[in-house]
């Protein structure tokens, strides 16, 4: 039986990526979902576990042969998506696939699998409280993160398009609705 898609979508220092590593480590026969980015890899990264880092020529190709299930260009020349193989390689083994993915991403992915896909929205308690999130992680200069608030704002308006909206306000809150909201979705 080929396994179920879960979703994760949120704007960059939501919180998605800390949920989803949660979840992978508890039983529930999943396995990531390794997306593709044309973007240069930030110091603790690597290729084939956190990205497949794709030279932006060869990402543009991988585009027009179809090889993605979704992609979007985030920011310029910064292309993201999820290759078509790496589901169905997964799927073949009978794991359910698990996304991090931008919420364009999450909208076209829950579109194309339909009831086979959760789509979960993690949202942060206000836009003030992911600034400061961002900040924190020190991984990006001021610009970028006023960049990436900006996008942060538009990208809170698809929430309503997802199966399910998590506030992560409190971590440990946010797990246990994760976990309850996956436990009914791997039922059906």
């Amino acid at each position: 039986m080929k396994g179920k898609l879960i979703i994760f979508s949120a704007p960059s220092g939501a919180g998605k990526t800390t949920i989803v590593k949660y979840l992978l480590s508890k039983n529930y026969n999943l396995e990531f979902s390794i997306s593709a980015t044309s973007r240069q890899p930030r110091v603790n990264e690597t290729d084939g576990k956190d990205y497949y880092f794709i030279p932006l020529n060869d990402f543009k190709r991988k585009i027009e042969n179809e090889e993605f299930l979704e992609w979007e260009e985030v920011y310029p020349d910064k292309f993201y998506g999820t290759l078509k193989s790496e589901v169905e390689r997964i799927r073949n083994k009978g794991k359910n696939v698990v996304f991090d993915v931008d919420v364009v991403g999450g909208c076209n992915i829950k579109e194309y699998y339909g009831d086979d896909a959760l789509s979960i929205f993690i949202q942060p308690p206000s836009v003030e409280t992911l600034e400061k999130r961002l900040k924190a992680r020190s991984t990006d200069n001021n610009e970028v993160i006023k960049t990436r608030v900006e996008k942060a704002k538009y990208e809170l308006t698809f929430a309503p398009r997802f199966d399910k909206i998590i506030v992560n306000d409190k971590l440990e809150d946010a797990f246990a609705e994760a976990e309850k909201t996956l436990e009914e979705f791997l039922k059906k």
